[in-house]
């Protein structure tokens, strides 16, 4: 598995496995079988109710916890620093752990800067090896890094062949900040697995489109967390570090951008409301 540095020196697994949208009933089973395919990054969170049955695929995997790299988020039911403290160590319980590699803020709305002053302590004291940001647009992040004193070493944002954020990437790589890819695949939107592109390029290489767009952004120094509750999928997404594509080819796949989401807008006033109203339990 290549690594990324991050900002504070910390090595951040380039691909991982999310768990978004898997059921807390699979849970368990799912991540047990990303870890025995090789993952050894998992990403969660406090709104998707599954961190307990991530924490028991860890304790059972055998795996020495310093192999591993752990995510968690904060969601926004919990504004305020107190809160924040109190949210992190419902999450540190629940994954049975006794801290995290990275922590973020889940989503760009409520008292973020006093979550990210508890979540700076949380970091000082080493419960968080890394804190980061989710959904965060550029005027936020740059506002947040300019006014704190650590800043972010992640922000995880929607990133596929359709909406690339290539130059947002670049803003974030001259601060320092680690792009991470959520929704690698947009879910399959807009015809991805059958994009002629896609697949004539997999087609060359002998690989699948899934893999062509891991490798892809990978080369781009994107970390990516694909989902799968299928683990031979799972074997085939983490089975992309014996080809390249050539500078053709990424090119060619740059060609695809749309800048359009595959799911919504942070900035819709309607997607606001309905993301400050939702409670994780």
């Amino acid at each position: 598995m290549h690594n990324v540095t991050l900002n504070n020196g910390v090595e951040m697994p380039i691909l991982g496995f999310g768990v978004y949208q898997v059921e807390s009933d699979q849970t368990e089973q799912v991540v047990t079988d990303a870890l025995a395919a090789g993952y050894r990054l998992i990403d969660t969170a406090a709104a998707y109710g599954n961190e307990e049955a991530v924490g028991a695929a860890i304790k059972n995997s055998g795996i020495p916890r310093e192999e591993l790299f752990i995510t968690t988020k904060l969601w926004v039911q919990d504004p305020g620093e107190e809160n924040t403290t109190r949210a992190f160590e419902s999450s540190l319980n629940k994954l049975g752990l006794d801290y995290v590699d990275l922590y973020l803020i889940h989503q760009p709305f409520g008292d973020y800067y006093a979550e990210w002053r508890a979540m700076q302590e949380l970091n000082r004291q080493g419960s968080a090896r890394a804190i980061g940001v989710s959904n965060f647009a550029p005027d936020r992040l740059l506002d947040l890094m300019i006014n704190n004193e650590i800043a972010p070493a992640v922000n995880q944002i929607e990133t596929h062949p359709f909406k690339q954020n290539t130059d947002y990437q670049e803003l974030m790589r001259g601060e320092g900040v680690q792009i991470e890819s959520w929704g690698p695949f947009a879910e399959g939107k807009n015809g991805l697995f059958t994009n002629e592109t896609l697949a004539a390029i997999g087609e060359a290489h002998g690989k699948s489109v899934a893999q062509v767009v891991l490798r892809w952004l990978i080369q781009r120094g994107v970390v990516a967390i694909p989902k799968s509750v299928n683990p031979d999928r799972m074997a085939q997404n983490i089975d992309v570090f014996d080809f390249e594509l050539t500078e053709e080819q990424m090119n060619s796949i740059t060609h695809l951008h749309t800048g359009e989401s595959q799911f919504f807008d942070h900035a819709d006033p309607d997607m606001v409301r309905f993301l400050s109203a939702r409670r994780a339990d």
